[in-house]
C-alpha cells in the first residue's frame, strides 16, 4: 500500500460481491504487514449477515455463536469470503464462511443462528455492569503493540492493566467497510479479538502468543459503540495458553469469548 495515498476511514473497502481490500488500519499487532484478525472477524459476520438477510428477509433469527479457526498467515491483502448454509432451518440454522487470500483458505468460521423469542420474564444471571466508558481515561495501547489496527482504537481500562488480567472498553471511529452500513453485531465483533492484547502476561518482545481461534457465545445481542472486555490470560506449562473474556456492552454482559494461544519465546531480532 502506497504510504502517500490517503488511508480510507475504514478497515475494508469492497471490491465486488465477495472480495474486500484491507486498509492500513487493519494492520496486525504481531506483524504490521499482516492482517489483525479482529476487523476480519467482524467482516466475516458482515458477509454472513448479508447472505442470511438476502435469503431470508425479515425472519427472526439471531446469531448466538460464531467460531473462527485461523488456518495460517493473514496477509495484508485483498480477501474473498464465501458463505454457505450447512444446516438450514426455520428456528435453528448453521452457516459457514471461508476466507480466502490469494486463493488459499486462511479462516473458516461457523455461526449458529437461533430463533428470537420474548424470554424477558425469565432473563437473569448475566452479571454486573461495568463502569461506563465515558467515565474512564484512554490508554495508549499502541505504546505496547504496533500495527494500524491497534493505533485505530480508543481503549479505556477500568483499572491499570495487570499481567494476565484487564477489563477495558474498546471502540473505534472507523467504519468496518467503506460506505456500507454494518449491524451492531458485526461492528461489536470486529473488536473482540483485541482481548488477547489488553491483558498481556509476558511482554510481546520476549514471548509470542498468537491465538489460532476465536469462539464467541452470546446470550444477548450487543448494542452501542463500545465492546467491553473483561479478560483473563492463562499460560500453561507446555506451550498452550487461553484468553478468556466476559463480553459486555453498556447495558451489561452479553456473552463469552475464548481464544486458544500458541505460546513460545520470541525469535531473536
Amino acid at each position: 500500500m502506497n504510504p502517500a495515498t490517503p488511508v480510507p476511514d475504514s478497515y475494508y473497502e469492497r471490491i465486488d460481491e465477495h472480495r474486500y481490500k484491507p486498509t492500513a488500519h487493519a494492520g496486525g499487532a504481531w506483524d504490521p504487514d499482516e492482517l489483525h484478525f479482529s476487523p476480519l472477524g467482524g467482516l466475516v459476520v458482515h458477509a454472513i449477515e448479508r447472505q442470511v438477510a438476502a435469503r431470508r428477509p425479515g425472519e427472526g433469527l439471531v446469531m448466538a455463536r460464531v467460531g473462527y479457526d485461523i488456518l495460517g498467515r493473514l496477509a495484508l491483502d485483498e480477501c474473498e469470503i464465501r458463505v454457505d448454509v450447512v444446516r438450514p432451518g426455520r428456528t435453528i440454522e448453521l452457516v459457514e464462511a471461508v476466507v480466502l487470500v490469494a486463493g488459499r483458505p486462511v479462516v473458516r468460521a461457523r455461526a449458529w443462528f437461533l430463533a428470537a423469542a420474548d424470554t424477558s420474564a425469565v432473563a437473569g444471571g448475566s452479571g454486573e455492569l461495568l463502569t461506563r466508558p465515558e467515565e474512564l481515561a484512554p490508554w495508549e495501547m499502541s505504546a505496547l503493540w504496533p500495527g494500524g489496527y491497534i493505533a485505530s482504537l480508543d481503549v479505556r481500562p477500568l483499572a491499570p492493566p495487570r499481567p494476565g488480567r484487564t477489563t477495558a472498553w474498546v471502540s473505534t471511529r472507523h467504519a468496518l467497510v467503506a460506505g456500507e452500513p454494518t449491524s451492531p453485531l458485526a461492528s461489536y465483533l470486529a473488536l473482540v479479538d483485541t482481548a488477547n492484547g489488553i491483558a498481556v502476561r509476558q511482554p510481546p518482545t520476549a514471548w509470542i502468543y498468537p491465538n489460532v481461534d476465536l469462539t464467541v457465545h452470546l446470550h444477548r445481542q450487543p448494542e452501542g459503540d463500545w465492546t467491553g472486555l473483561d479478560t483473563t490470560v492463562t499460560f500453561g506449562p507446555t506451550g498452550q495458553g487461553l484468553t478468556s473474556t466476559v463480553l459486555h456492552d453498556v447495558h451489561g454482559p452479553v456473552g463469552h469469548a475464548l481464544q486458544i494461544l500458541t505460546v513460545r519465546p520470541a525469535p531473536p531480532r
